[in-house]
């Protein structure tokens, strides 16, 4: 007979992924093992392994976890109502509140998921270029004269996540900049680097 989940095996399964998340940025991924991860969540050995059998499950877990909030975030904050400017601030806004207390598992999928086999990494990837996917209409959007196919969406769509993703290095709260004012700046600065760009001299 198959074991019956308790009543709080998702409430469980989430704390482990978050304090798991925290223990692999803290301390490497590859340092950490599985044992230590059971000490931190208060857990016998034999409990973790009824929830994960192995730590590439676990790191799988976090990041796909992670980046289906982000999505969640993002396809939340958009809407035919908005014009293209707003849309995109919309998008950066969200990405930006989303990655609050999520600086560990946001360090992982960066850092991190080059310890994963190719199979193990094919959902992620299609998580990743979903999040892409939205973010490059966008700047398409706000970016007409590039046109349709324009090489350009890309690499302007890139640098972008390059400013907001890296946030997490520097980003204090009570600072000089709230989360959404920085978001706001990276829009600025996008919109008039990118609208001044000869698009005829891009190779």
């Amino acid at each position: 007979m198959a074991r019956t989940r308790a009543a709080d095996y998702d409430d469980k399964r989430k704390s482990i992924l978050k304090l798991s998340a925290r223990a692999f940025a803290q301390h490497g991924y590859d340092k950490t093992s599985m044992a230590q991860i059971a000490k931190i969540c208060g857990f016998s050995k034999a409990l973790l392994y009824h929830y994960y059998e192995n730590k590439e499950t676990l790191l799988v877990d976090i990041i796909s976890a992670h980046l289906e909030d982000l999505v969640d975030a993002v396809e939340t904050a958009s809407n035919d109502e908005q014009t293209p400017l707003e849309r995109l601030r919309s998008l950066c806004r969200a990405l930006m509140t989303a990655y609050e207390d999520a600086d560990s598992e946001h360090k992982l999928q960066i850092n991190e998921l080059s310890f994963l086999p190719n199979e193990k990494k094919q959902g992620i990837i299609e998580l990743e270029r979903k999040l892409v996917a939205i973010f490059a209409d966008a700047v398409a959007a706000v970016n007409p004269q590039f046109g349709d196919e324009s090489a350009l969406i890309k690499p302007v769509t890139m640098s972008l996540f390059g400013m907001l993703n890296w946030s997490y290095l520097w980003f204090r709260p009570g600072g000089d900049l709230t989360r959404e004012g920085y978001a706001d700046l990276v829009v600025e600065l996008l919109l008039n680097g990118s609208r001044s760009l000869d698009v005829t001299a891009v190779r």
